[in-house]
């Protein structure tokens, strides 16, 4: 085989590789074919051209592969695949001072099983004991979580 083969299984390989990285990550046939194909380029390097050329090869494939893939992720395009977003959010937490243990409210939508309820006039997340408790029911605070209440329906006779 000639330089010229060599070469094209390198920057065939390259590309691959670079397919991998860039379009379909994972371990798909694109990557395994991009390293096959640049092991059977230094492979015939050595068994074709001798010790020096396979080990100018397996140089070329070792420095250009890594840089290739580094400079893609620095690059503009290589950026905008990248996420560097920072989620900011955060958990309303329920005041201990306006609703306590005990206090009662009524649902402003069905609790299946959870559900949003009016307390003490503030509208907060909740969850029923379990059953499903309909709109306009007349609920009982039971327990206070962090971001949500325990409630069940009063049943008035």
């Amino acid at each position: 085989m000639s330089i010229f083969a060599i070469i094209l299984l390198i920057l065939l390989g390259l590309v691959l590789l670079l397919i991998e990285f860039a379009v379909i990550p994972g371990v798909t046939i694109a990557g395994i074919g991009g390293f096959l194909l640049l092991i059977a380029s230094v492979y015939i390097a050595f068994t074709e051209l001798g010790n020096t050329a396979g080990f100018i090869t397996l140089l070329i494939v070792l420095i250009v592969a890594p840089a290739m893939i580094y400079y893609f992720f620095k690059s503009r395009a290589g950026k905008k695949m990248i996420l560097e977003k920072n989620i900011e959010g955060k958990i309303e937490l329920i005041d201990s001072q306006k609703i306590v243990v005990g206090d009662t409210g009524k649902t402003i939508g069905r609790l299946a099983p959870m559900g949003k309820v009016r307390v003490n006039g503030e509208v907060v997340e909740a969850q029923s004991t379990g059953a499903f408790i309909d709109h306009n029911t007349e609920i009982k605070v039971l327990k206070i979580v962090s971001n949500k209440i325990i409630v069940e329906p009063i049943n008035k006779k």
